[in-house]
């Protein structure tokens, strides 16, 4: 059977993908074998945010707020738009920033979109400090960002479903349905 990968690349034309999803849903851990799939480049946002920060998030949040945060997010997000072939897995709150999407449109945005209970159960085994569920209670704060930003996520080009999958499964499934979005040229007729 042929590798349908190296046509679907090609069909890609180096377009970048976007992963968005709420923290937790696997962006980082989907994209990295989805990259390798595609012979992509991957990027962590996030990790890019870190490094031109030269601080952590939780500081970065600790120091110029979400506001600040979001504007440094959002130079970033400018400056990976500007390359090609990349996977590119975005911070939770992306999509909270219409000039974001402006960016993340030049390619195809990804959906991970995680149950709820799903989304608890990581964020429960992960000991990443995520600075916006630092409340008494995390599981009211991730209900209030999951109503906020449920609407926004829609609007991505293609949402995949996860439950309990693992991620290289998850990449799998997102190799599957890359070329039901994917538009081919129109074929030239001979003169």
């Amino acid at each position: 059977m042929l590798d349908p990968v190296p046509s679907l690349r090609q069909r890609l034309g180096g377009r970048n993908l976007y992963l968005v999803g709420m923290m937790g849903s696997g962006k980082t851990s989907t994209g990295r074998p989805l990259a390798q799939r595609l012979q992509y480049g991957f990027v962590d946002a996030d990790a890019v945010i870190e490094q031109a920060a030269g601080c952590t998030i939780p500081e970065i949040f600790k120091r110029d707020g979400e506001s600040g945060f979001r504007s440094l997010e959002t130079q970033v997000l400018s400056a990976i738009s500007q390359r090609h072939s990349l996977v590119v897995a975005t911070g939770g709150g992306a999509v909270t920033r219409p000039e974001n999407w402006g960016a993340m449109h030049q390619g195809i945005v990804i959906w991970l979109d995680v149950e709820r209970q799903q989304l608890l159960k990581r964020l429960e085994k992960d000991d990443t400090p995520r600075p916006l569920l630092q409340e008494k209670d995390p599981a009211m704060a991730l209900d209030r960002l999951l109503m906020t930003r449920r609407p926004m996520y829609s609007e991505a080009d293609l949402t995949v479903v996860i439950d309990a999958e693992p991620p290289d499964a998850v990449a799998d499934g997102i190799l599957n349905l890359l070329p039901t979005l994917i538009q081919d040229p129109p074929k030239q007729r001979p003169d």
